[in-house]
């Protein structure tokens, strides 16, 4: 197995991007992560000065697949996240959803144990490590590590932990992908702009799809299936990823347009994933039983 070490980071994704290292379809590679602050953070009474917000989300890699090619589609299978025994919170007057009521700057650490984040005396935590920031060069042009896209990037999705499997696309030669920002947990939206923010490693599994469609980024997590998508307000995301999965059953599942409306409206579950970026992420879910009443297997 193939291990790219924390210092072989990026801030954005782009094709220009040098590689670090290369895999092959089918290979298993493991990726040491900084945390959202690379690690900068080291107590809560730092000086806020010291923390220079241009480190913010790195992402190690980015990794370069042989074999891939443009329009061709990456699976990564999530076979662990394994994290650090603490981690960092960090909240700030005017930033994410509570910034208009939050009156100062304060951090906060919270160690881990028996599988537990103590939040305090009273609150104990189960953690269910996620990735923060999961994604591939994009076609053309730089996005910073803080926004999601098209490409995946800071998606921030609760979903995409050990035993998921997250599907990408390869916009350009080799896909380039780097991965970062774990979280030990989060809730959905991660309104206070942070969620427990903590240095890791996860170990993937990759392999190239050739000569299928799918609406991406999509993911396969437990009994769903979800298209995430990314926009400037909840209602465009919203609308995009739900667009995005109806346009998948109609496809696959040989129903027509009022059908898959009608059986989405029943069953499919729109979800926020963060409110905080530049750009919003919503995520679509439905029930892998539905595919498989047709013999569709992903």
């Amino acid at each position: 197995m193939k291990r790219i070490l924390k210092e072989k980071s990026v801030f954005s994704m782009t094709k220009e991007n040098e590689w670090v290292e290369s895999a092959k379809d089918g290979d298993i590679v493991a990726f040491e992560t900084f945390d959202c602050y690379k690690n900068q953070i080291c107590s809560e009474n730092q000086e806020r000065s010291s923390i220079n917000p241009n480190f913010g989300n790195p992402a190690t890699g980015p990794l370069y697949i042989e074999g891939a090619e443009v329009s061709d589609i990456l699976k990564i299978e999530i076979l662990d996240i394994r994290v650090a025994e603490e981690g960092t919170m960090r909240v700030r007057p005017n930033v994410g959803a509570l910034g208009d009521v939050i009156t100062h700057d304060q951090i906060k650490k919270v160690p881990i144990k028996d599988g537990k984040a103590i939040f305090n005396e009273k609150i104990e935590i189960p953690i269910n490590p996620m990735i923060g920031v999961i994604g591939t060069a994009p076609t053309e042009g730089e996005i910073h590590n803080m926004v999601p896209d098209y490409h995946g990037g800071n998606m921030d999705c609760n979903r995409i932990v050990k035993g998921s499997i997250l599907y990408l696309p390869v916009n350009v030669k080799g896909a380039l992908l780097s991965i970062g920002d774990l979280h030990a947990v989060m809730g959905d939206g991660e309104v206070a702009i942070c969620g427990l923010e903590i240095p890791g490693e996860v170990e993937v599994k990759i392999n190239i799809v050739k000569g299928k469609k799918m609406p991406l980024p999509m993911l396969i997590q437990g009994e769903n299936i979800m298209t995430i998508a990314s926009a400037k307000t909840l209602d465009e995301a919203s609308k995009i990823s739900t667009h995005n999965m109806h346009k998948f059953m109609t496809e696959n599942l040989n129903i027509n347009i009022n059908e898959a409306a009608m059986l989405l409206s029943l069953v499919g579950n729109l979800r926020i994933c963060q409110i905080v970026d530049p750009l919003k992420t919503t995520r679509m879910e439905m029930p892998l039983s539905i595919l498989e009443k047709y013999n569709l297997n992903y």
